[in-house]
C-alpha cells in the first residue's frame, strides 16, 4: 500500500475522533496535542487501525505513536 493511501485512511479514522471534518492531518500531526486525543482515545483509534489495515499492533508499540508519521511507518513496515 502506498504512503498516500495509508495517510488517507488514517486521516479518515482520526477525523472520527476529532469531530472536525476540515482538520488538516499530515504526517507531522501529533495525536495528543494537535488532534486533542487523550491516551484512551489513541488506544481505541489504534484498535480501529488494526481492523482497517488487517494488522496487529502490540500494546507496547502504541506509546511510540506520537505523530501520524510514526503510525504510518509502522503500518508500512507490516506490508
Amino acid at each position: 500500500m502506498e504512503e498516500s493511501q495509508i495517510l488517507e485512511k488514517l486521516q479518515a479514522i482520526a477525523r472520527r475522533y476529532t469531530n472536525e471534518e476540515e482538520i488538516v492531518i499530515t504526517g507531522e500531526t501529533v495525536f495528543l496535542t494537535d488532534l486533542g486525543l487523550n491516551s484512551y482515545e489513541l488506544v481505541h483509534m489504534v484498535c480501529v487501525v488494526e481492523e482497517e489495515f488487517g494488522i496487529e499492533i502490540p500494546d507496547r508499540a502504541i506509546s511510540r505513536f506520537k505523530t501520524v508519521r510514526n503510525l504510518m511507518d509502522f503500518i508500512a513496515a507490516q506490508g
